[in-house]
């Protein structure tokens, strides 16, 4: 399961973004951007993310996770169409003759970092 990997990953990333000197940070959310070609299983890296994140920073931080459909470029007709199955052809000429312009993401987008009041 990568989603392990990927979840220590996110958690490494996040806990090294909090301010220097920023005393009782916590991060609130994980916003991710995650393409369908990536092979991450949306439920599995939240599972992960959970059993990862304890004990840290961000034990009760949400994981929210963006899916990016698969988008391709048809290089004979200009076109861009997001693909659902797993042929990749234009759907307006028919074409194989096309380019991936979205779909294999794993990108953090952004990370919600508060300080605890005492």
């Amino acid at each position: 399961m990568h989603e392990m990997g990927i979840a220590m990953q996110v958690v490494e990333i996040a806990i090294a973004s909090i301010p220097a000197g920023m005393e009782d940070a916590k991060i609130e959310r994980v916003n991710l951007k995650v393409g369908k070609l990536a092979a991450v299983v949306p439920d599995s890296l939240r599972f992960c993310f959970e059993i990862v994140a304890k004990d840290t920073p961000l034990s009760d931080a949400e994981l929210y996770i963006e899916e990016i459909p698969v988008v391709v470029r048809c290089d004979d007709c200009n076109t861009q169409v997001v693909i659902s199955e797993p042929v990749f052809t234009c759907q307006k000429c028919n074409s194989g003759n096309v380019n991936l312009i979205s779909g294999r993401e794993l990108d953090i987008e952004s990370i919600e970092v508060t300080q605890e009041d005492d």
